[in-house]
């Protein structure tokens, strides 16, 4: 009781010096946007096939589809005809009564669900590309023609093709456990990469009149069948990318004798196709652990200027536990490689690119392909295929296991800008992390790109850091103080929104910056260093070779750092809040000593300061009062003031000081203040409180205060600070770490704004008759 009484006592006698008023209302909360509230009723139910934990369950299981793939390249008309063996293991509970084939080449047919859906281009101001692409797709003939359909017997299985996804009927229910074989033939031309809109296809090089092929999609494939979704058979509409099945696959890739093929998994023939010298090279480049060229520049020159060879070559590849296979062809190809360590192994970082790539790439590429594989592995696990290959094309950036595609090149007199070198930098590193998002960690492209375009970023972010001092970064700041705009602005959707919902001028920086920001402030501000990486590891280990749902990632990160970020995840990934918390105010209270002597000292010093400052005493100071004059009206009160001491308030004051215990007197004469800062939530996301505090003697202390802090109230907070100290300054988030949109309002005192404008001089326009003139 006596320490609430003196606990009382003191509040009641703090004396406020600057106090911010508020108004009171009788409000009630609505809890239905509390950020705190737990994300149980939005998340999936756990199952033992998914654990509440994150983690794959006892029963988890996904299915398994290899592929026997022989396939030709038609280089005289750009065109592919291939014949495929499938083997479709159901691993799942169930009885399937069909399958879905996913025929993403019919993206390209005319009637297509992609080109039909497509909105009308701007004529205001239309760039020759764009014309030139919505004329190639009108003349285009794209599209799978599909020949046969039978099972391993040779009897035909009905099928029904609806845009991108083709039914089997098969006639017999496959049951649980059961595999079956199915055998498909088919061609298609080849897309003009240049031209389409496209993740794959040709580049023609007119002046030898040679192609560089980049091939991917080429080839139907089962689509996926999920515990969480079932057929995953919606249609691919360009944006949403693949979601598919593991497997292993037998590729033999037919084309010229002279071209040179890149593809994912291992080549099972080099005898047959490579020369000896390249396979010399190979064994030389193996043994010395440095980048070494298997063919050089002045060989591929020399390949694409002779004439064309008339006969061809079966490249023949083998990959196992893959989700697709893709590969390049190219008579053009310079070819090196380097025997990179990773683990307990070696692992192939090669680069395939034409003499137009160089010298860029010849400098960078493969350093860039084992660089990203150190990088990544430190954050997730060992690289487990045999080879990665970074391939120049017409495709600017798309990814496949072991295999992607780069299209940043110099000028043509071999010159390039730090935009390009950077651009191909970012480019290899973010493709062949792929390799890892969603290559391995198998996510649902096409329902959630942020799942291996943000997670993948992310990784790239770290990889760039680890590149150089300062990465120049050309695909956007994606630091925690990037993207101020566009996370401010009302024109956006939640990173939670499907791939193919996702508004084009929204998609890059919603799946691809705006996560990549999310997870830094998640990693340099929320859960620190530590934590996250060990959680984030566990997450890619858990999840390796699996299909890894959203719901898996948020309960992982929260199951392994022990730490509830159901707050972040709502705010960040569900909402388009953001951060914007503004410094409103300053209090500072002193502790009243009860002592009338100091007291009231003060308060004379105050009212005769403010006495000072009055304008109207001022200037009425010179006239002669009334009661001066009559010196007969003026009676005690005019000589009485109320602040001087009286013997009274010094008896008290003893009195007092006799009912405090030795502790309480120490209170009492602290002589320290109390600070409240007033915080309000203009952005509505909450977020951890970054003050740093700036004190009369320059020396400052550094305030870190919990997302928690925002509990009681997500609106607005006050917060006290104790100092002995005179507090000069305060900022709000001094090192940009928590993604805050405006700082101008992050400054106690307010700061200006500094900014410079540039002068111009106008230029006076010729009218008609001068330009007439002058025309003669």
């Amino acid at each position: 009781m006596r320490t609430i009484s003196i606990l009382t006592c003191l509040a009641a006698s703090l004396i406020c010096v600057s106090v911010r008023s508020q108004d009171v209302s009788d409000t009630k909360r609505d809890t239905t946007d509390d950020p705190f509230r737990q994300l149980d009723e939005t998340l999936p139910t756990p199952s033992e096939s998914r654990l509440a934990s994150g983690a794959p369950g006892p029963k988890y299981w996904q299915q398994k589809v290899d592929y026997d793939i022989s396939v030709i390249l038609d280089d005289t008309h750009q065109r592919l005809s291939g014949a495929e063996t499938i083997t479709y293991h159901n691993n799942s509970p169930h009885q399937l009564d069909f399958l879905w084939v996913q025929l993403d080449q019919n993206r390209f047919r005319k009637t297509s669900g992609d080109l039909m859906s497509r909105p009308a281009p701007s004529f205001e101001q239309l760039p020759f590309s764009q014309l030139q692409s919505h004329l190639y797709h009108e003349a285009f003939d794209g599209g799978f023609k599909i020949k046969t359909v039978t099972d391993v017997n040779g009897q035909p299985i009905p099928f029904t093709i609806v845009d991108t996804m083709m039914r089997l009927d098969i006639p017999v229910p496959l049951k649980s456990a059961q595999s079956m074989g199915l055998k498909i033939t088919w061609e298609f031309n080849i897309v003009d990469a240049k031209k389409a809109d496209s993740r794959g296809g040709y580049e023609f090089f007119e002046k030898e009149g040679n192609y560089i092929y980049e091939v991917a999609q080429w080839y139907p494939r089962l689509a996926s069948y999920t515990d969480y979704a079932g057929w995953q058979h919606k249609q691919f509409l360009g944006a949403g990318e693949f979601t598919l099945e593991f497997g292993d696959f037998a590729v033999a890739i037919n084309v010229p004798s002279d071209h040179v093929v890149a593809a994912t998994g291992e080549l099972q023939n080099p005898e047959e196709v490579l020369t000896k010298n390249q396979i010399e090279r190979l064994q030389e480049i193996r043994n010395s652990g440095q980048i070494g060229l298997v063919i050089t520049p002045e060989e591929a020159k020399a390949n694409e200027t002779r004439e064309k060879a008339s006969g061809t070559k079966t490249w023949k590849f083998s990959a196992r536990n893959v989700r697709d296979f893709a590969w390049a062809s190219s008579r053009k190809f310079i070819w090196d490689a380097k025997a990179h360590p990773n683990g307990n192994k070696k692992v192939w970082a090669m680069s395939y690119y034409p003499n137009e790539a160089n010298p860029l790439w010849g400098k960078y590429s493969t350093y860039a392909v084992a660089h990203t594989l150190d990088v990544y592995t430190k954050f997730t696990f060992e690289f487990p295929y045999p080879v990665a290959i970074s391939v120049n094309g017409p495709v600017f950036g798309m990814e496949y296991p072991m295999i992607c595609f780069n299209g940043p090149r110099p000028e043509v007199d071999g010159t390039y800008s730090q935009g390009t070198k950077s651009d191909l930098i970012s480019v290899v590193i973010h493709e062949v992390g792929h390799n890892y998002f969603p290559m391995i960690v198998n996510s649902d492209e096409r329902q959630w790109t942020w799942m291996d375009e943000g997670l993948n970023s992310f990784l790239q972010f770290q990889a760039e850091r680890q590149w150089q001092e300062k990465f120049v970064d050309e695909w956007g700041d994606v630091k925690p103080q990037g993207m101020r705009d566009l996370m401010s602005s009302f024109d956006k959707v939640p990173i939670m929104t499907n791939s193919d919902s996702i508004p084009s001028h929204q998609f890059f920086p919603n799946a691809y910056q705006k996560p990549v920001i999310a997870l830094n402030v998640l990693r340099e501000t929320v859960l620190g260093r530590e934590l996250f990486d060990f959680a984030f590891k566990k997450y890619a280990n858990r999840w390796k070779s699996k299909r890894p749902e959203p719901s898996d990632f948020f309960r992982t990160m929260e199951d392994a750092s022990g730490v509830d970020l159901d707050w972040f995840w709502r705010g960040w990934f569900y909402t388009t809040k953001h951060v914007d918390i503004g410094i409103q105010s300053l209090r500072v209270y002193d502790i009243d000593t009860h002592d009338p002597d100091i007291e009231k000292a003060l308060q004379r010093q105050k009212r005769d300061e403010i006495d000072q400052r009055d304008l109207i005493a001022e200037r009425n100071r010179d006239i002669q009062k009334l009661n001066d004059r009559y010196p007969q009206l003026k009676d005690f009160y005019d000589q009485h003031d109320s602040l001087d001491v009286t013997v009274k308030e010094r008896g008290e004051y003893q009195k007092f000081l006799e009912g405090l215990d030795e502790d309480e007197k120490k209170l009492l004469a602290l002589g320290q203040k109390f600070y409240v800062i007033d915080l309000e939530n203009i952005g509505g996301l909450v977020s951890p409180v970054i003050l740093k505090v700036t004190f009369a003697n320059q020396e400052s202390e550094l305030i870190h205060l919990p997302v928690e802090i925002w509990r009681q109230d997500p609106n607005r907070i006050s917060r006290l600070i104790l100092s002995k100290n005179e507090i000069v300054k305060i900022e709000l988030d001094p090192r940009l770490q928590t993604a805050d949109v405006e700082r101008k309002n992050n400054y106690w005192p307010q700061q200006p704004i500094e900014s410079r404008f540039k002068l111009f001089k106008e230029e006076k326009k010729k009218n008609p008759m001068q330009e007439s003139r002058e025309g003669k």
